[in-house]
């Protein structure tokens, strides 16, 4: 039975990934695990995608305060730094919920296009989607896990 490594590896010759699913960009992902110094280690990724899960469960915690604050531009502000850690990793739906949190934030339309001149429907538009967020998040915090676990 071929090793875990051989079974990964693509006819590139790049690392190869087990299947990330849908919520990660793999070629995104694999550039951070390019950065590793040992790949049955892989110090250098886990720092990174460890620590962002530290980051998010924390930046999730002031969302939800300043959403019981109603403070779009709090929201806004976090949900543009969280797209942005979350787009570093290849994390394409939290990437994304979090673009439109910060969009919402700026009482626009989800794709920021469009002015939107009520703020409660801006706050009821962030509730929704920092739930489905949450949800998200979960699953490539699972899936990721579960990579570095193996």
């Amino acid at each position: 039975m071929p090793d875990r490594h051989e079974e990964e590896r693509s006819e590139e010759g790049s690392v190869g990934l087990p299947d990330l699913g849908d919520n990660i960009d793999s070629l995104t992902f694999e550039q951070i695990l390019e950065m590793d110094d040992d790949e049955e280690e892989r110090e250098f990724s886990k720092s990174i995608v460890f620590s962002f899960f530290e980051q998010a469960v924390q930046t999730f915690k002031k969302m939800d305060d300043a959403l019981k604050e109603g403070d779009l531009k709090q929201l806004s502000s976090l949900g543009h730094f969280l797209k942005g850690s979350s787009a570093t990793l290849g994390l394409t739906k939290v990437k994304d919920s979090c673009e439109k949190i910060q969009h919402f934030g700026q009482m626009k339309d989800e794709a920021g296009t469009t002015d939107v001149d009520d703020k409660n429907l801006c706050l009821s538009r962030i509730k929704q989607t920092l739930a489905t967020v949450k949800v998200e998040y979960a699953e490539v915090e699972k899936v990721l896990k579960k990579f570095y676990a193996s």
